[in-house]
This record gives structure tokens, sequence and C-alpha cells, in this order.
């Protein structure tokens, strides 16, 4: 599976963003697609994921309430809604598969390439 993130940008603090992710290639029912980010200089960090077949989600505590992922399993497609935006949000952002729920990065095994989101104060 080959995933490519898209929707980032440059955006002011309060603001929102929509991220979007496409898969191409068979997800299965088992799989999990995840958000990460990774600021410069920092880690990366899980931010949420949903599993693929049915709605169940976990987020990172520093994105509840105001991240909600989703999925369009007839397109393909996961997307990260963010709203009200903080500068600590900046970072680039990356979409991911794992067999499991999981909030490790080392449990996701397909990366896409990332999607920059700046958000200014």
């Amino acid at each position: 599976v080959q995933l490519q993130a898209s929707g980032g940008g440059l955006v002011q603090a309060g603001g929102s963003l929509r991220l979007s992710c496409s898969a191409s290639g068979r997800i299965f029912s088992s799989h999990v697609m995840g958000w990460f980010r990774q600021a410069p200089g920092k880690e990366r960090e899980f931010v949420a994921a949903i599993r693929w077949s049915r709605a169940s989600t976990i987020y990172a505590e520093s994105v509840k309430g105001r991240f909600t992922i989703s999925k369009d399993n007839a397109k393909n497609m996961v997307y990260l809604q963010m709203n009200s935006l903080k500068s600590e949000d900046t970072a680039v952002y990356y979409c991911a598969k794992a067999n499991g729920l999981s909030t490790y990065f080392r449990e996701y095994n397909n990366w896409g390439q990332g999607t920059e989101v700046t958000v200014s104060s």
C-alpha cells in the first residue's frame, strides 16, 4: 500500500486545516490508519488513528477535542480535520498504516511522504 498525504499549509492560530491521505492498494478490515507528526528537532509523535473496519478511534491527549480523524472506505481515503490550531501543532504530518490499533510509530509499516503544517501565532 502506498500512502500520500496532502492538505498542509500555513494557517493562523485558531484556524483550521483538513489533511487527506490517499491509499493505493488493498486495505484490509484489520488494518488501522494513523496520523503522526514530527516537529523540527523532535521525535515523531502520534496524533490519531482509526480502524479501517469500524469507526474506533484514538487520539493523542494534545489534540483531543480539536482534531478529528475520519475515513472513506470507498475512496481509500483518510482525513484529519484540525480545528483550533495552535503554534505547537506546527510539524510535518504523516499518514501511516498498521496491522493493529497502536500509538507506537514502529507498529506502522507503511508511511506516506508527509505534508507540512505551519501555524503562525
